[in-house]
């Protein structure tokens, strides 16, 4: 089965609040996706948890006035000593968030391939920039774009995945890790088992980690959404995009009160079209010719609609701390 890369979408809209001035790129790629953060305006938060931190951080609301502010109580979610560093937000979260994020630190999915073994689980802090080059070698190869032009993608795509992880848990980037067979009759002593990131993914869980601007055609942002998928280079074609697809709607079947998914494909991307047509994905809309005057390649935008989970979030936190320690992730 051919492994999937689908070119990333990002906006640089959102780069403008950290930015004073715009970007070249900025005016000839608008179908790139971005966030925008949500309710700065109306909170303020407390210092960022260290690495020694037991309890979450804590979000203040601000009054009109100094003395309002001292005499408004601190809204405190309680300890998350469960948590890593990767998933602490600092922001105010409800417990219903504290539990999605739970489920997200233990949500591990693994699959035995016929060249070796994979599994998936949430990316971590330290491998943003493993990540970040997966994606921009992804994006430049589909945009066909000079090599020239890395070092400002690998800027552009790690602003994207800095921005999107303030939205956990209602949006987040999965990555997927491979190791090779080794040939134990080799008769050369123990050969050094490597783990390597194989391909990433990212998921959309409801409306509020929707992408600000998505691309065309718009899917529905209170559904969930599978996007920014690619495989490296040299490990495609031994299943590890499907696998991804896969790990991605469990992860939705789980967390998601909806379980209408949607995607896109670009209609030059046969292989990736045929992968999604046979894991249960319809053709919804399709681009206009009006999209090539944009300098942008027509895409199809898919859907499917996965079986109700039987699993509760909690229980999968159980089962997939147990998946994880017995593959060393």
């Amino acid at each position: 089965m051919a492994a999937v890369s689908i070119a990333l979408a990002f906006s640089l809209d959102s780069l403008k609040q950290n930015q004073s001035k715009k970007l070249p790129l900025s005016s000839r790629y608008p179908s790139l996706c971005s966030s925008r953060s949500r309710r700065r305006s109306s909170l303020r938060f407390a210092s960022l948890p260290s690495s020694h931190s037991t309890s979450i951080s804590t979000a203040t609301e601000t009054g009109e006035e100094e003395e309002e502010e001292e005499s408004t109580p601190t809204k405190s979610t309680g300890s998350y000593d469960f948590l890593e560093e990767t998933f602490r937000t600092g922001r105010f979260l409800s417990n219903a968030e504290l539990e999605k994020l739970k489920a997200l630190e233990g949500f591990a999915y693994f699959q035995e391939l016929e060249s070796g073994t994979m599994w998936v689980r949430v990316m971590r802090q330290g491998e943003m920039d493993s990540t970040v080059s997966l994606l921009a070698e992804s994006f430049g190869e589909s945009m066909m774009l000079p090599s020239g032009y890395q070092s400002v993608l690998r800027f552009l795509v790690k602003q994207y995945l800095i921005e999107r992880r303030e939205v956990l848990p209602h949006a987040v980037t999965l990555v997927g890790f491979f190791r090779r067979k080794t040939d134990s009759g080799s008769g050369d002593g123990e050969e050094e088992v490597v783990d390597e990131m194989a391909g990433t993914v990212e998921v959309c869980l409801d409306k509020r980690g929707a992408n600000a601007s998505p691309p065309s055609p718009t899917p529905p942002k209170e559904s969930p959404y599978v996007c920014n998928m690619t495989v490296k280079e040299d490990l495609r074609r031994r299943g590890i995009g499907w696998h991804l697809l896969k790990a991605s709607e469990e992860l939705i079947s789980q967390l998601s009160p909806s379980k209408d998914v949607y995607l896109h494909c670009r209609m030059v991307d046969e292989a990736p079209f045929n992968m999604y047509k046979k894991a249960g994905y319809e053709v919804v809309k399709t681009d206009t010719v009006l999209v090539l005057l944009m300098l942008q390649r027509r895409k199809h935008l898919m859907r499917k609609k996965l079986p109700p989970s039987t699993t509760s979030p909690s229980d999968v936190v159980e089962s997939d701390n147990e998946l994880t320690s017995s593959v060393n992730v």
